[in-house]
């Protein structure tokens, strides 16, 4: 026990430094995105003048360095700063009331809420989907079943995203009217509600088409690699079918790649919904980080990149902890 806890807290401390070293490249990208919000909010009536004093105002002519210091400081503490536009408002005001903006936490808090959802409903199609069909591709492999369902899982991954989005949208919402075309998802509707439910359907199947394959082709490549081992074949001599053979004997040692590759997956989905929202016009954190990135606004940018961060490299060591500990032998390599 106390091994697998000092591994867990090696683990832990290396995701800290990779997530420090992460934002920085978030800090560093995100400032050298062409155009200037003061810029873009004064529009054609910019003079330098008016754009270097509202540059003043948002600290925006601090040094880099000064910056990063006080948003990774405030960050630790659980404050992800003001939208420019706010804190804009504010100074020519004098006062936060009115503006209808926020802080960045209440902006990005409803809009991860939805993001969150979007994925875990997306999970609940695609994984028991992938091990089911990766353990009867197993089971049929090389006959006509394995090489459609190959084909099928390989057509969709090699997708993009918004082809699969648009393909789900002609025949489920223009062709035959069964699910919005728009996920006209709001705060008003219960967490659990059949309405939200219906209304995320289309974009959930489009990320289970997209992840589906890669699941199942791993599941396949666990079990069957696990097949031609002793202890199957003993199983199989003393007549056990080939279903209970790999559901009792082969699924349970291949559970550490499966469960990498689901994890995995998993960050791809609280991390890769950007376009699948924007096709959908999805009201999650990915709508949002697009349409910060339009205006040019660097407080929430920053905190939609490092809140994609941190969620992929937690997931990534919820992965590799998970494997671990399923995995004996991976507690104590040579």
């Amino acid at each position: 026990m106390a091994g697998i806890l000092k591994i867990v807290a090696q683990r832990l401390a290396l995701g800290l430094i990779t997530l420090f070293v992460v934002s920085i490249i978030i800090f560093v990208a995100v400032n050298l995105l062409p155009g200037d919000f003061a810029e873009a909010i004064l529009g054609q009536g910019a003079t330098p003048e008016s754009v270097a004093a509202i540059r003043e105002e948002l600290g925006l002519d601090r040094p880099p360095v000064v910056r990063y210091l006080e948003w990774l400081g405030n960050a630790v503490r659980g404050d992800l700063g003001t939208p420019m536009s706010q804190a804009l408002f504010s100074a020519y005001s004098g006062s936060n009331a009115g503006s209808g903006i926020g802080t960045v936490m209440e902006q990005i808090a409803p809009r991860f809420r939805n993001t969150v959802y979007l994925a875990g409903l997306s999970a609940a199609i695609a994984v028991p989907i992938s091990i089911t069909l990766g353990i009867l591709t197993a089971l049929y492999r090389n006959s006509a079943f394995d090489r459609a369902m190959n084909i099928f899982t390989l057509s969709s991954i090699s997708s993009p995203e918004f082809f699969l989005a648009y393909i789900l949208i002609l025949f489920l919402a223009v062709l035959n009217p069964i699910l919005p075309s728009l996920s006209n998802v709001n705060a008003e509707m219960s967490f659990w509600s059949s309405e939200r439910f219906v209304k995320t359907l289309l974009p959930a199947l489009t990320l289970t088409l997209v992840v589906t394959a890669h699941m199942m082709r791993m599941t396949r490549a666990a079990i069957i690699n696990l097949l031609a081992s002793p202890y199957i074949e003993m199983a199989r001599l003393k007549g056990m079918s080939p279903m209970r053979v790999i559901v009792k004997h082969a699924l349970p040692n291949a559970l550490a790649p499966i469960i990498n590759v689901v994890a995995l997956n998993l960050a791809y989905l609280i991390t890769g919904v950007v376009v699948v929202e924007v096709v959908f016009v999805y009201p999650g954190i990915g709508q949002l980080f697009v349409d910060s990135v339009k205006i040019r606004d660097i407080p929430v940018v920053q905190a939609c990149c490092l809140i994609f961060a941190a969620a992929y490299i937690l997931l990534n060591l919820t992965a590799d902890i998970m494997s671990i500990i399923s995995n004996p032998r991976l507690r104590h390599p040579k």
